[in-house]
């Protein structure tokens, strides 16, 4: 119960950072899931959670949303859930700490020199395609669908909104993917009670809201510049995390001789 709890707190703490940069929360709340739950379990929550967020999110900025952008993402995110469905993947928990430690390296990229532009047809279905096979893989793909989007001259709040539409077809193929399994299982296997989705649900649309009234007084500047620092942050957390998992059978079985 108590770490149901945290996990509330984890998601209106999330919700509210993602809508002050459209990112970073994501990755938060993957972390937080994967340390308590099962890989899969963790998934199917995070795409549920991240859904509402997300759809919340745009639909309170739904005027500043560039639904052609949105339209032209969703051909390659059907794209790659066609792909996904015929592609065995199981990740252990050191693989989706990694993937997430690794993630905020696309934050660093020269975007300028990308020539990548969400706002272009073809730009805007490969970013569809990526990010939702990133999205299935570590769980979260915000750093990667920035690099799309920042050269669109458009507006912090345009940004935001748009990405937040275009999240919610990655984390509904990762939903799907993850959740088919489990469905075949008895119950849903490590799952978290519906009673926390109800309530997980409401405090993703206020930290949504919260976060509006954040973005509003910030700048075009520091929004870029704090978004970049922020997931760094969290990746290097998440590497370390990733690390230990990886070492810690090494080390166990190394120490295990000279344990009485």
């Amino acid at each position: 119960m108590a770490t149901y709890f945290a996990l509330l707190f984890v998601v209106l703490f999330a919700s509210t950072l993602s809508g002050v940069f459209g990112m970073a929360g994501g990755m938060v709340l993957m972390g937080a899931l994967a340390y308590a739950l099962p890989v899969s379990a963790a998934m199917v929550t995070h795409g549920a959670v991240q859904f509402v967020s997300n759809g919340w999110r745009a639909i309170l900025h739904r005027r500043h949303v560039s639904w052609r952008i949105v339209g032209h993402y969703a051909i390659g995110s059907t794209l790659a859930a066609l792909i996904l469905v015929i592609v065995t993947y199981q990740p252990t928990k050191a693989w989706v700490y990694l993937w997430l430690g690794l993630a905020p390296i696309t934050a660093w990229i020269p975007k300028r020199r990308l020539h990548l532009d969400a706002a272009r047809r073809p730009d805007a279905i490969l970013c569809g395609f990526l990010v939702s096979g990133m999205n299935v893989a570590a769980g979260v793909s915000g750093p990667l669908i920035d690099v799309f989007f920042v050269r669109t001259g458009m507006t912090r709040h345009s940004i935001v909104a748009t990405k937040a539409a275009t999240q919610t077809f990655a984390h509904s193929v990762k939903v799907i993917f993850y959740g088919a399994p489990l469905l075949t299982m008895t119950g849903l296997t490590g799952m978290p009670p519906l009673w926390f989705f109800a309530v997980a649900a409401p405090l993703a649309m206020l930290g949504a809201v919260l976060g509006g009234y954040a973005l509003d007084l910030m700048s075009d500047t520091n929004f870029l510049k704090w978004t970049r620092w922020i997931v760094t942050g969290f990746g290097l957390v998440f590497l370390a995390q990733a690390a230990f998992l990886f070492l810690a059978p090494t080390l166990a079985s190394t120490l295990a001789p000279a344990l009485p």
